[in-house]
């Protein structure tokens, strides 16, 4: 029995990465409240109609032959009882749950939010667009500043998928047509994962992303810097490097702003080094990890839309040196 309690929390995935009831955000703390009282009156529910249970055993067999249908119009009373409360209960939590909380975390009003994020799904990556600036875009990590409410407008270039931060608010649908806005605020300054939680293909589990929420000093240099045009290369290799990227057919899908690289099947990789992960939060974005994408995607998140490079190996080794310079 013991056993089965860590068994449990691991099939659950219990852990502080996700986790609902560890909010950090207004609109979070608001649901995971109602959790509690939900849970609460949940538990006191099973412990009334578990109390109603045994006092019935134990009087029935106390009671003697032929008293049975004397001693029901008690029962009837407080069986209607019982299911008045329960009524009652659930006018309260739907009251509570879809009135009171949908409220609070439904989309904000026009004019209260500081900043706007347009989170864009894509089969199986994240692409975050920052409007007002010059064109600061960027793929599975997105960038906030903290205690500061920020306007998030979900869409979707291909199929449903979900924008959903735990930490910070409840989800909500990216739908084909339409622009769904929901607000994101943090208390504090970390990093909160996300995730799709529609599910949308074939890699819908490894399509996450992570909610930086940074000191408003050090988000405004950040969004400067990612508004910027992609650094030249410097040095012999990262210069050969640029030449395999532009001829080659990593610039058929991918942007780089500042160069000849407009395509837009793939994330931007404008400023791709200064990502800590790639593919969706697959892997991380380190050398030998990007060099294993770049050859063979397919082993490593297959079904996605990047195909195998086939290159040689002093052309990936420029090809790393390029992008590890796009910082």
């Amino acid at each position: 029995m013991l056993a089965l309690v860590p068994l449990t929390l691991l099939l659950a995935s219990c852990g502080s990465a996700q986790d609902t009831l560890n909010p950090q955000g207004p609109q979070a703390k608001t649901i995971a409240s109602e959790f509690w009282w939900m849970l609460g009156g949940c538990v006191f529910a099973l412990a009334v109609i578990t109390g109603l249970l045994v006092l019935a055993w134990v009087r029935r067999g106390s009671m003697g032959p032929g008293r049975e249908p004397g001693e029901r119009a008690g029962w009837i009373v407080i069986v209607v009882f019982g299911i008045g409360v329960m009524v009652v209960g659930l006018v309260v939590l739907f009251f509570v749950s879809d009135v009171h909380i949908m409220g609070q975390t439904e989309q904000p009003a026009a004019g209260s939010t500081k900043l706007t994020v347009r989170a864009i799904g894509h089969q199986w990556y994240w692409e975050f667009d920052y409007p007002g600036t010059k064109h600061a875009v960027t793929a599975d990590e997105m960038h906030i500043p903290v205690r500061t409410p920020v306007l998030i407008e979900a869409q979707t270039t291909d199929v449903i998928h979900t924008v959903w931060v735990p930490q910070l608010n409840r989800k909500i649908d990216t739908i084909p047509g339409q622009n769904n806005e929901i607000e994101l605020y943090a208390d504090k300054v970390g990093r909160y994962r996300g995730q799709c939680n529609q599910y949308c293909g074939l890699q819908h589990a490894h399509m996450s992303f992570y909610v930086f929420a940074d000191p408003p000093a050090k988000f405004e240099a950040w969004l400067r810097k990612q508004a910027q045009p992609a650094a030249s290369p410097t040095g012999e290799l990262a210069r050969a490097g640029r030449n395999v990227f532009m001829t080659g057919a990593c610039s058929a899908c991918h942007t780089i702003r500042g160069t000849p690289a407009h395509g837009t099947v793939g994330p931007d990789l404008t400023h791709l080094a200064s990502r800590t992960t790639l593919a969706g939060l697959t892997i991380p974005n380190r050398k030998g990890y990007l060099g294993g994408w770049i050859l063979d995607s397919q082993h490593i998140k297959p079904g996605n839309q990047m195909p195998d490079i086939n290159l040689d190996g002093p052309q990936l080794q420029a090809l790393l040196a390029y992008l590890g310079g796009l910082k």
